[in-house]
């Protein structure tokens, strides 16, 4: 199994920034040190909150590249729809170069409404089948611009090269490749660098409806899910192994390019589990589920009791027994045995560093996890060794 540390910086209590980046290079550091496989870092805009308040997941990842030899460098994820396109094939090109080849691309649509019409009014959640053609246009532009020397596009919101551009410069050799050569008007365009690998990095995209579970499978893309039950989680695996299968001619294995976060908090106790990190976590809840309800926490078929508010119900009883690893070394070992078990799962990424958590505390539920935990796992890691040689 592989193991990545989802790096949801958050900074609930306001400290300096700058002392929150020292601590996220921490955890970074230790994650390599200690042969985790890759770490993931987010991005957020405007949350003077303090629930997320990581920016830009691809600087955090230059600055990881320069401190870290062989984790892998994550971004869960790069909200496309926000950025141009070419900026962003440029950046994430950059990054895999600096890192030699270390990047694994995550991509999405946005769930802030204050995020997208502020950072591109295209992109407003609002008009939902609007933002998933802005995203599947920059997706589309992305792949291009990394697989192609030169390149054109022509669709909806953008159009490269800029139409009827003419260059013409002494130093620049006249080519049939980007130019019309009678008028030398500009035909195609490049973009340097491209990735370090080839055709460019794994693309993952965080997911939850089954819609785009079987989108992303469709278009040859990995998957990332966070919060439900292993009921609910099993319906969603199938349906992506099956999507995958179809388009593929193949039987793809359950599981395959799909990779689970998991809220991570392992401490000598199942009590000090939940005392030193268990009314964190439920506050954070409170913030998504504000939006999203109870919904994507409960099985196939489940009814809720009705209350007054929409999230009466949700305390720490509620989500430990649905998708938490919180506990013992051996009670999160046990819970990932079934996740094995049941879903075939392969790629599995943790958090623990949720907002008002002191780091002392998750530094030592990180440790807690590398030492205890992930040996249990390392027998499927040679397993998997000796059928591929």
């Amino acid at each position: 199994m592989n193991f990545g540390y989802f790096c949801n910086t958050t900074n609930w209590t306001h400290k300096p920034y700058h002392e929150l980046l020292d601590e996220t290079r921490e955890i970074t550091e230790y994650c390599d040190q200690n042969k985790w496989d890759s770490i993931w870092y987010t991005e957020h805009h405007f949350n003077h909150e303090g629930m997320e308040s990581c920016t830009n997941p691809l600087m955090m990842g230059v600055d990881a590249a320069a401190r870290t030899n062989q984790i892998r460098i994550g971004q869960a994820c790069n909200v496309i729809t926000f950025h141009n396109p070419i900026q962003m094939a440029e950046d994430v090109a950059l990054l895999d170069q600096l890192s030699k080849g270390r990047v694994e691309v995550g991509i999405g649509r946005g769930i802030y409404g204050r995020e997208a019409v502020n950072l591109n009014i295209e992109a407003d959640m609002k008009d939902q089948a609007k933002n998933f053609r802005l995203f599947e246009e920059t997706l589309t532009i992305l792949k291009k611009a990394w697989k192609e020397k030169f390149f054109d596009h022509k669709g909806e919101f953008y159009t490269y090269p800029s139409p009827d551009y003419v260059w013409q410069h002494d130093m620049s050799k006249p080519s049939e490749e980007f130019m019309d050569m009678k008028t030398n008007v500009m035909k195609k365009i490049s973009v340097l660098p491209q990735p370090y690998q080839k055709p460019y990095p794994p693309i993952h995209q965080v997911v939850d409806g089954i819609r785009s579970i079987e989108w992303a499978a469709q278009q040859g893309l990995n998957i990332i899910m966070w919060i439900p039950t292993v009921k609910a989680l099993k319906i969603k695996f199938e349906a992506f192994k099956n999507a995958k299968s179809e388009a593929e001619k193949r039987n793809v294995p359950m599981g395959e390019g799909i990779s689970l976060v998991r809220d991570m908090f392992v401490a000598d106790t199942m009590e000090e589990a939940k005392e030193k990190a268990g009314e964190h976590m439920v506050n954070y809840m409170r913030w998504v589920c504000h939006w999203r309800g109870l919904g994507n926490h409960m099985d196939p078929g489940e009814e809720l009791p009705e209350t007054k508010g929409k999230l009466d119900l949700l305390n720490y009883e509620f989500l430990h027994k649905r998708n938490m690893l919180f506990g013992t070394p051996e009670y999160v070992t046990d819970k990932i045995h079934e996740l094995k078990s049941e879903l075939n799962l392969q790629n599995l990424q943790v958090w623990s560093n949720f907002p008002g958590v002191k780091h002392k505390d998750c530094m030592k539920s990180i440790k807690l996890f590398t030492e205890k935990v992930m040996p249990n796992f390392k027998n499927d890691i040679d397993t998997e060794i000796k059928k591929v040689s």
